[in-house]
């Protein structure tokens, strides 16, 4: 399958269920809005009562009753209507739209952590086929050092010993190649599941420029990071929803006014019902004592909500260290690609005055063996210094809330 980076961020948004979770999830949170809303609205609803009664039924024990329980079947419609709760339900459906769309802000995070996993997968896959290239011509170079001493060792030019060597060298490449092959395979299957294809084996994937320099002052990065995290955003908005829900508390002590009527028609009855009924009135209930109920509610929320600016604070203390060593490490990477060139420059040419004394007859198959391993491994250095600093690029870009 060919990939490019993008490409791999698209599929990664539209296929992990990660993404598909949040999003069914803050739609599920802007439903509860609606559901506080519904206090607003009249409630509508219809009755059909029977009721057949002991001749002078007048009183029953367990509670306040109709003096009078006639035998009749009535039918018909009561509607309600809430006129004010001084505000509760109000500041209910404003707690649900913030803590709505700190949801969306969970959304995002999640988005940003699908893409930086996706990245990093990426970046493995095009680090772990680089090795396995330098494994291959490691093998190709060592194969053909191998058949050149055991031709002289065969005209007597060379011991067997210096074969020996040449093969211990060319069996550390395959061990090489090897593991090589497995780092390979493993990263393709990483890749695999962070685009949510995990049956998706093998990728032949696009290679991927070299991202602008970092900013010479980190402090720029932490104010943006401080700014735009969607971490930061959701605890605010959570913070804000605390705050409403404090004051929807608060609001119980006050009494609720509502309207309420009825109206139907009794088709059968005793004479002293009437064939029908109506009624309308004004209800106002006012909280007198509860135990402390509605007080320490009250307290309750308040507690929650200083909890949750404790909870801001910490989590931009971490997002300050987090952003300052990503950066640290993104500078430490891009320092280890010019260094691993030189690496690799001073490598091969030492393998190359090692390989002419050889075959001089000046050093030893043991000379040649080390300059060889040297070179092997500034080669795989020099290969995956540059994307293991695209890989802290990236890291980077998500502690700074800028990954795309």
């Amino acid at each position: 399958m060919q990939l490019s980076l993008a490409e791999a961020h698209k599929l990664a948004l539209q296929n992990h269920p990660l993404i598909m979770a949040f999003k069914l999830n803050a739609a599920a949170a802007y439903q509860i809005s609606v559901e506080y809303k519904a206090g607003f609205m009249p409630t509508l609803f219809g009755s059909l009562t029977g009721v057949g009664a002991d001749t002078g039924t007048r009183l029953a024990a367990g509670g306040l009753n109709n003096p009078v329980v006639y035998n009749r079947i009535g039918t018909g419609v009561s509607i309600s209507q809430m006129l004010t709760d001084f505000g509760r339900t109000s500041h209910l459906v404003a707690m649900a739209e913030l803590r709505a769309k700190a949801q969306d802000q969970s959304t995002e995070t999640a988005r940003a952590q699908v893409l930086l996993a996706t990245d990093r997968a990426y970046y493995a896959v095009l680090r772990a086929q680089s090795v396995l290239g330098v494994a291959q011509a490691t093998i190709k170079a060592r194969q053909l050092v191998v058949d050149q001493i055991t031709a002289l060792a065969e005209s007597k030019l060379k011991s067997q010993l210096d074969v020996s060597f040449s093969r211990v060298n060319l069996s550390t490449a395959n061990l090489l190649l090897s593991q090589a092959q497995n780092d390979l395979d493993s990263a393709q299957a990483e890749l695999a599941s962070a685009i949510g294809m995990p049956n998706q084996r093998a990728f032949q994937l696009s290679d991927v420029p070299m991202p602008s320099p970092l900013p010479a002052e980190i402090d720029a990065l932490v104010k943006q990071a401080l700014g735009d995290r969607p971490e930061v955003k959701d605890l605010r908005l959570q913070q804000s929803a605390a705050e409403r829900f404090v004051k929807a508390e608060h609001a119980l002590s006050y009494p609720t006014l509502s309207l309420a009527g009825t109206t139907g028609v009794v088709p059968t009855g005793q004479e002293q019902i009437p064939g029908k009924y109506g009624a309308v009135g004004v209800n106002l209930n006012i909280p007198i004592f509860n135990g402390g109920l509605y007080k320490a509610r009250t307290a309750e929320a308040q507690l929650r909500s200083k909890a949750i600016l404790q909870n801001i604070a910490d989590v931009e203390s971490r997002i300050t260290r987090d952003v300052r060593v990503s950066y640290l490490n993104a500078v430490s990477a891009f320092e280890r690609v010019g260094l691993s060139a030189e690496l690799l420059k001073q490598a091969r040419l030492a393998q190359d005055l090692a390989q002419s004394r050889y075959d001089l007859g000046l050093s030893t198959i043991v000379e040649l063996s080390q300059a060889q391993l040297n070179l092997t491994s500034a080669e795989i250095a020099s290969t995956t210094a540059m994307y293991d600093y695209q890989a802290q690029r990236a890291i980077v870009d998500y502690q700074t809330a800028s990954l795309r």
